[in-house]
């Protein structure tokens, strides 16, 4: 998969932009505020309908436009498919694939697929669970797209309930909503788990190459006990948990059951990674997710775009090449970079310069 042609409108810093993109590697470089990373942003929005960097919308558009326009052209299986996003702040983004509407936008996930690598994701390690769990969510988007509606049914479901539970509603009214909690939650807690359980290996071998002594595994972590790969099984763990909490979910007006409140677990030797793991580890450990991630989508005949934010310069001398390792079994690597010395040497890269909005071939 790679994307050959890209063209944003009001998008970010950028009112028209027009890029071709070839096979292999291609470095964006530019100072800090130039619009390198809002390029990347884009193709990242293309493949989750959201952006790694901002939560909402109206950011993502530039300064006295209505919306902001994505269009991309991406070879897929010896395919060419045409997507095009209108992204709105106050009303539902519109799609087009190959030209024809399409009645959600989720309907052009799968179309795109990224893995990206970010300096924020060191907090995968360090920060707090929700971005653990948008770690996972997205991947498993990536992995298998139709997953978006079920995150998006789980999110209604638990707006609607914590709604009841701040109102005080008879018991009566949450009964429909808890068999939808305990069914969506259920399957998208198994999907979880079932991608930890074939991530896990990748995530520990990527550490390892990265000449780190200590053993790592990932896993997962809920206020449910005796979750597993079993739908049924966890369907019951679900009610059973939900009737034990219900009582606190009346005094506190809030969900406390369900996959919206799981983690990640990352386990660094004997301990816990988050508030045990160095700088050092942190970096190895982020890494690991990220090129775990990109190993499992390849090994399963997937070929996503691998996208590298601004991350060099954060790395020391073998954590570069370990990504840069990556590049080379990737069909398409898009990198950005501040200064062309934060490169790895022996990067084979099509080197495009960013200054105020403008990109070159040559740096002018």
């Amino acid at each position: 998969m790679r994307i050959t042609h890209l063209e944003l409108t009001n998008f970010r810093s950028y009112p028209e932009l027009k890029l071709d993109f070839h096979p292999g590697v291609t470095t964006f470089i530019g100072d800090n505020g130039s619009g390198k990373t809002n390029i990347v942003e884009a193709i990242i929005y293309l493949s989750f309908l959201s952006s790694h960097r901002v939560s909402i919308n109206q950011p993502l558009i530039n300064l006295g436009a209505q919306q902001a326009i994505i269009r991309a052209e991406i070879e897929k299986d010896q395919r060419t498919l045409r997507v095009d996003l209108e992204i709105n702040a106050q009303k539902a983004n519109r799609a087009r694939l190959n030209q024809n509407a399409v009645r959600s936008q989720r309907e052009i996930l799968g179309a795109c697929q990224t893995i990206y690598f970010s300096p924020e994701d060191l907090d995968l390690v360090r920060g707090d669970p929700t971005i653990r769990r948008d770690f996972l969510d997205k991947l498993l988007i990536t992995r298998t797209p139709r997953l978006a509606g079920v995150m998006s049914d789980y999110d209604r479901v638990i707006r609607q309930r914590n709604t009841l539970l701040k109102t005080r509603s008879p018991s009566s009214s949450l009964l429909s909503w808890n068999e939808q909690l305990i069914a969506i939650g259920a399957t998208l807690t198994t999907e979880r788990i079932n991608l930890i359980n074939a991530l896990n290996p990748w995530v520990a071998q990527s550490y390892k190459n990265l000449n780190e002594v200590k053993h790592i595994e990932i896993s997962y972590k809920s206020s449910t006990p005796n979750l597993n790969s079993n739908l049924e099984e966890n369907k019951e763990a679900i009610l059973a948990r939900l009737q034990e909490v219900q009582y606190q979910e009346i005094e506190r007006g809030v969900t406390l059951v369900g996959p919206h409140r799981d983690d990640l677990h990352l386990q660094l030797g004997d301990f816990q990674a988050k508030g045990y793991a160095s700088h050092g580890e942190s970096w190895s450990y982020a890494i690991s997710l990220r090129l775990g991630a990109f190993n499992l989508l390849k090994n399963e005949g997937a070929n996503p775009i691998l996208i590298l934010d601004d991350v060099f310069a954060e790395l020391d001398t073998s954590r570069r090449l370990q990504l840069m390792k990556a590049t080379q079994v990737a069909e398409q690597t898009i990198i950005t970079a501040a200064v062309e010395s934060d490169l790895p040497a022996g990067l084979e890269t099509q080197r495009r310069y960013v200054q105020s909005g403008r990109v070159t071939e040559r740096g002018k």
